[in-house]
């Protein structure tokens, strides 16, 4: 039986973070549209793939984050208080000071060097730097449109990811049920790009999904690299400072805005092996948007040639 948009979907989109109000066919609704326009417009010549509309699908996760049997509705009114010591604090002085690097704007812990040479971490981070860490954000042009409890429940929700078993395999479960036989290209975007890295390294699921056939990869805005929070909490567990390379994937893009705060390190290549085809974009103010990732020329290239293989 065919279910459309989920089990015969050629590509699959895995969502980031701060979704959790959503569900498939709410992300698909616009994922769909920008994924299109990424296609066409890396089609110069005229030719690209027919999309339609069993073509495309979401691998949504998001309710993993909420009680079971329940989505969320509201947040919490998270404030400086609710950042929680070490993973948290850690992430948002991360997050702080790259925003101060990136963002002429944005004031970092010292001011003096625009919180890039000289900082000497103090971690976890105290509750008044907290305050001035969260401030500082509003300065940043994706996080100015961010809300302070959503910022920091996208704190908790990466947190969480790599802190609680459970949790991590039923993201990787959402994402393993949007895969078909037919899927070509997986596409994580921000914490996605892990759950979609590490449901194509698992062997145990790869194992008990004989027909997958996945040849391409494409991360968009990933914090993959990300020593100490992300990469070498990754599973499979990278040796020697290089991280497994995806079962049967035959080609990884990753796709980085140079000011993107999510994506810390840009290039993955350093990280997973020269076959990353790394490449830098431009998304404007809003530097971490899917939508923008997925309308970028290079994005759609990408997927088109995966589609191919």
């Amino acid at each position: 039986m065919r279910i459309p948009g989920v089990h015969m979907a050629r590509i699959v989109v895995v969502h980031g973070i701060a979704q959790q109000f959503k569900g498939a066919r709410t992300l698909l609704a616009s994922v769909a549209p920008a994924l299109r326009d990424g296609v066409t417009a890396a089609s110069a010549d005229g030719t690209r793939p027919d999309l339609g509309d069993d073509d495309i699908a979401c691998a949504f996760y998001g309710d993993a984050f909420v009680r079971p049997g329940t989505r969320a509705t509201t947040l919490p009114a998270y404030d400086e208080a609710d950042v929680e010591s070490d993973y948290e604090s850690e992430l948002l002085l991360a997050w702080w000071l790259e925003a101060a690097r990136v963002c002429p704007e944005v004031l970092g812990p010292d001011a003096r060097t625009r919180g890039v040479a000289g900082y000497a971490a103090s971690l976890p981070l105290k509750r008044p730097l907290v305050r001035r860490a969260l401030n500082a954000l509003t300065h940043a042009p994706y996080f100015a449109r961010v809300a302070e409890p959503l910022l920091i429940f996208g704190l908790k929700q990466v947190r969480r990811y790599f802190t609680e078993p459970g949790l991590r395999e039923r993201v990787q479960e959402a994402v393993a049920r949007a895969i078909g036989p037919d899927t070509r290209v997986l596409v994580g975007h921000s914490l996605g790009t892990v759950a979609a890295y590490e449901v194509l390294c698992n062997e145990a699921l790869r194992a008990s999904h004989p027909e997958w056939r996945i040849p391409a990869l494409v991360t968009l805005g990933s914090p993959l690299g990300l020593r100490g929070l992300v990469f070498d909490r990754l599973l499979p567990t990278p040796l020697s400072g290089k991280g497994s390379w995806p079962l049967g994937v035959r080609a990884w893009t990753n796709v980085a805005d140079a000011g993107d705060i999510v994506a810390l390190v840009k290039d993955l290549a350093p990280r997973f092996g020269s076959g990353v085809d790394d490449r830098e974009i431009d998304n404007g103010v809003e530097m971490h948007s899917m939508d923008r990732y997925l309308t970028a020329p290079v994005t759609g290239r990408a997927i088109a040639e995966g589609l191919a293989l």
